[in-house]
Parts: structure tokens; C-alpha cells; sequence
């Protein structure tokens, strides 16, 4: 459990850690994988969420996923994209976060992602958690907790030194 003290430092100056759907870069799943390949090369990140055209969260797409269609025998093929659309290769059944999630729940899934995608109760995405901000507040938060607070380290009996009493 986080303590108070420490979930107020972490969310000092926001009220959450979610990077609002229109700043965040995403494709629809019927775009041509092309397109994606385009988007996620000039953008520069690794993976983007894929919506259906009601802003569904649908799955995730990586430039990993589109090179691994791109193999041929011997060298990269970009033929091999011909005709296939996004939903061809993405990612499905991803984690996704509520914004409202508990902070521990979402540090705990973020331990292994870059980024969270944010669902409302409708599925429709609304942005994204980042492990970058989150550790942006970490790095706050290590920097002022022995500003603001005193701390006392608590003694911590041994159960056998206990029992031997």
C-alpha cells in the first residue's frame, strides 16, 4: 500500500499521470500497415494503440510487429505489407488501465510496459500512463521527502530475538 504522504508527493501538481488521448499518436486497426509503418518511424516510438473508429481501445501495434510480417528468406520485403491492414498484426488483449485505477495497480503493470493505454468504462481510450512520467514523480518525490517530512527509522525486532525474551 502506498502511504498518503508519499501518493501526495507522487501526485504533487497533476491529479493523475494520464497523457490525454489527443497528444497521443494511435491508429485505426483498418489502416493499411504502410501507413503504421509510416506513422510509428516518423513519430519515433516503438508501439502505439490501435483504435476501431468509435475510439475503441482494439490492441497495440510495434514496428516489431510490422518487420516480423516484412521477413522474407533472406532480406526484409516490404511487399509482404501489400494489402494487409493494421489488424492484421497487432496486438490484441492488451492491459489497460482506468485513470482512475488504483496508483499501486498501475505501478505494478507499468513495471513491465513503457505505457499503459486509459479506458473509460465504455472502452473508449483516453489517453496514456506513461512509465516516464511516473518516474518523473519518483524522481520528485526522492528528491523532497526528507525536505518536507522528518523520518524516524522504525526498530524492527527479529521474532527470534523476541522469543528469546
Amino acid at each position: 500500500m502506498i502511504g498518503p504522504h508519499i501518493k501526495a508527493l507522487l501526485l504533487e501538481g497533476q491529479d493523475d499521470f494520464l497523457i490525454p488521448a489527443e497528444n497521443v499518436a494511435t491508429v485505426l486497426y483498418s489502416h493499411p500497415l504502410e501507413h503504421a509503418l509510416l506513422l510509428l518511424s516518423n513519430i519515433r516510438y516503438s508501439k502505439i494503440p490501435v483504435l476501431d473508429t468509435s475510439d475503441h481501445l482494439v490492441g497495440l501495434i510495434s514496428l516489431a510487429d510490422i518487420a516480423n510480417k516484412m521477413m522474407g528468406v533472406e532480406h526484409f520485403d516490404s511487399v509482404l505489407l501489400d494489402g494487409m491492414t493494421v489488424a492484421d498484426v497487432m496486438e490484441v488483449d492488451v492491459a489497460s488501465v482506468h485513470s482512475s485505477d488504483d496508483l499501486e495497480d498501475i505501478l505494478h503493470l507499468l513495471v513491465d510496459a513503457p505505457f499503459l493505454p486509459a479506458i473509460d468504462d465504455d472502452d473508449i481510450f483516453c489517453g496514456i500512463i506513461t512509465r516516464k512520467e511516473i518516474l518523473k514523480a519518483v524522481n520528485h518525490l526522492v528528491h523532497d521527502l526528507e525536505r518536507r517530512y522528518e523520518l524516524i527509522e522504525k526498530e524492527i525486532v527479529k521474532q527470534d530475538e523476541q522469543i528469546k525474551n
